[in-house]
């Protein structure tokens, strides 16, 4: 599931029960392993559940004891009996200094006789928001709670094309007037930021709504917590504690599929919510059609306000989210080249692309050297792989024949006429961009032409991309089509 880096075993750890900054970046980016190795066993929706809410606590070097933290009591239960082993196996593998496991709750989160969320008297939106959960009931009847992660605001949150809309709509259902549209339904891929959206709707809500109540879950959370509460005859309380709420957000509402209770409570409650002009937002992988089982009066909710479409991040947004995220790093410094090249590469989704780059910092970091294409290649070998698409100068001078409606034969004619000469220029420029062959190989898939031809090509677009719009348009064009 994990692998020991060369050199890690030997690293020494602090004699006192504490961290220093150096251990704690090293547990981070053993973490960073530990959590993609358990990603692949248990599949995208337990991780998303279980293990990607788990938070590094202080490690005992003298125990050997590390501390995991999760947002409430009921999580962290249900870790430590479920995953337990799991975890502490991976922790042994990854670094055998750590013996035990210590899973409990985020310390400071406490119960209350209400359930909703509140802020620090300044309500600012990198302020930790704390959960609360349902008062005297006991655990199994409700015992999910609204958990905003800090850092998922809409300031750290890089718009491009392909986001721009649904960050737009979301805006506006966090804004202090009444939404035009409701519910808001966000629909993208995994890993490219509705979940980030959802997160920064609730802390930009308690910013104009300090006292608001704001209930935050996946669809298969609502469908336990419904679950829990027919078993301990508590549905009227679940019901009543549900519709309270100013703001409903609720994440992969595509795992609801097929459970007809549970469908049919979270339709009552969407009707009670909007007819009390409450506010709405659900995501999911897909759109409100494509959600096979779901009951047809539940698909007209969830499609009777704005359905919000994330395509997958382009290039020029993967590389403007790589360079929003270097400002952590600072001094460390990451060059063009490699963000590029990652930009470039990791392509599936922003998740990824962001947990790339942070494990290759990290060990950067921990092991002194300095971030080069070369380090990038070895340490991300498994990312990289994954998501490298072998895109061949074929596949290009197809796709730019069609582009310019010329005859393929263009690419490797002597003909010298302008409507020939700039379309074959692109592609021996988009060669040398997107594959890894040398200027004399692509020369002779262009009519065995000399590597001093392909680089004039390649400079020249190059230079055409900063001066003329158009040039730079049709380039963006082709890329994003060689790269879907």
């Amino acid at each position: 599931m994990t692998s020991q880096r060369p050199g890690h075993a030997a690293r020494p750890v602090s004699s006192a029960c504490a961290e220093d900054e150096q251990e704690t970046v090293a547990l981070a980016a053993d973490w960073a392993d530990i959590s993609l190795g358990l990603r692949k066993d248990l599949g995208q929706q337990a991780h998303a559940q279980w293990i990607k809410p788990i938070r590094l606590g202080g490690f005992c070097a003298e125990t050997g004891t590390l501390e995991l933290h999760l947002p409430t009591e009921f999580s962290a239960d249900w870790v430590q009996r479920k995953f337990h082993d799991r975890l502490a196996l991976a922790w042994k593998i990854a670094r055998s200094e750590v013996r035990h496991l210590k899973i409990t709750a985020q310390p400071g989160r406490r119960q209350t006789h209400e359930l909703q969320i509140s802020v620090a008297p300044h309500g600012g939106a990198d302020q930790p928001v704390v959960p609360l959960r349902a008062g005297d009931a006991p655990a199994e009847s409700f015992t999910a709670a609204a958990s905003l992660d800090p850092t998922l605001t809409f300031a750290a949150f890089v718009t491009g094309e392909a986001n721009v809309l649904a960050c737009n709509a979301a805006q506006r259902m966090a804004a202090p007037e009444p939404p035009q549209f409701a519910p808001l339904y966000l629909k993208a891929a995994t890993g490219q930021g509705k979940t980030h959206l959802l997160h920064a709707i609730g802390h930009a809500f308690l910013q104009t709504h300090p006292r608001a109540r704001i209930f935050y879950c996946s669809a298969e959370r609502f469908m336990i917590e419904f679950v829990q509460a027919l078993k301990a005859q508590q549905t009227l309380e679940f019901k009543s504690r549900l519709r309270s709420f100013d703001l409903l957000l609720v994440d992969d509402i595509q795992f609801i599929i097929g459970k007809a209770s549970a469908q049919e409570e979270l339709l009552y409650t969407i009707d009670a919510l909007l007819a009390e002009g409450k506010r709405l937002v659900f995501a999911a992988d897909r759109a409100p059609q494509a959600l096979d089982g779901v009951e047809p009066r539940l698909l007209s909710r969830l499609s009777m306000g704005l359905v919000a479409d994330m395509q997958a991040a382009d290039i020029d947004l993967r590389r403007a989210i790589l360079e929003s995220k270097l400002t952590r790093f600072a001094p460390l410094s990451v060059p063009d080249d490699v963000i590029d090249y990652l930009a470039r590469t990791i392509t599936r989704n922003i998740r990824e692309l962001v947990g790339g780059l942070n494990k290759l910092i990290a060990y950067a970091q921990l092991t002194g050297q300095e971030v080069s294409l070369q380090l990038a290649d070895e340490q991300l070998s498994d990312i990289l792989s994954a998501n490298r698409r072998r895109i061949t100068i074929d596949e290009i001078q197809r796709t730019v024949c069609q582009f310019y409606r010329i005859d393929r034969t263009e690419m490797a004619s002597k003909r010298r006429a302008r409507a020939v000469v700039r379309p074959r220029q692109v592609a021996m420029y988009l060669a040398k961009v997107l594959t890894p062959r040398s200027y004399p190989e692509i020369g002779r898939k262009f009519g065995g032409r000399d590597h001093s031809t392909v680089i004039h090509a390649v400079r020249l677009i190059e230079e055409l991309r900063v001066r003329d719009a158009d040039m730079d348009g049709d380039v963006r064009s082709l890329l994003r089509q060689l790269e879907s």
